[in-house]
């Protein structure tokens, strides 16, 4: 196991802005991260889980929140509500796989959610405006700082 965090980007690129999560752990991974992009099905989500000590979870949310808003959520230390998350098509995405992860002790030692508001989950390729703005500036502060960026539960970058 390394002691690098895993960074785990959520989503499905043909599916707009749910291709968020792909779109940053490619771009982490590009920069010599230890990042992979995830599908978002929730039993996947486990295996990561054994895989690291340390797991950053990257996803669009759909809370209602303006565009392009980022949330950071500490999975260990709060419940991850399931309505900001858009689940897989077995409806076991990423909420449920860190509340049955936390039910069986199975979380990594340090779990952080960052979630960015999208606004379009249709079919096609690419982000819609201001998802891809965010999500660079989430990029920035994850490479820059080493460490995730802190702050308020919401916020617009």
């Amino acid at each position: 196991m390394s002691d690098r965090p895993l960074f785990v980007g959520i989503g499905n690129a043909f599916r707009r802005d749910d291709g968020l999560g792909p779109w940053v752990a490619e771009a982490l991974a590009a920069r010599g991260l230890n990042a992979v992009p995830h599908a978002g099905d929730g039993a996947g989500l486990l295996d990561h889980f054994a895989a690291s000590p340390s797991v950053v979870l990257i996803d669009a949310t759909r809370s209602g929140a303006a565009a392009g808003t980022l949330r950071r959520l500490d999975a260990r230390a709060e419940a991850i509500p399931a309505e900001f998350f858009h689940y897989s098509t077995h409806r076991f995405g990423l909420a449920e796989a860190v509340e049955t992860a936390r039910a069986l002790g199975l979380l990594p030692a340090r779990l952080i959610i960052y979630g960015i508001e999208g606004s379009d989950f249709g079919a096609g390729l690419g982000l819609s405006a201001p998802v891809p703005a965010a999500a660079t500036a989430l990029i920035t502060a994850l490479i820059g700082a080493g460490e995730t960026p802190r702050g308020s539960v919401a916020q617009n970058l």
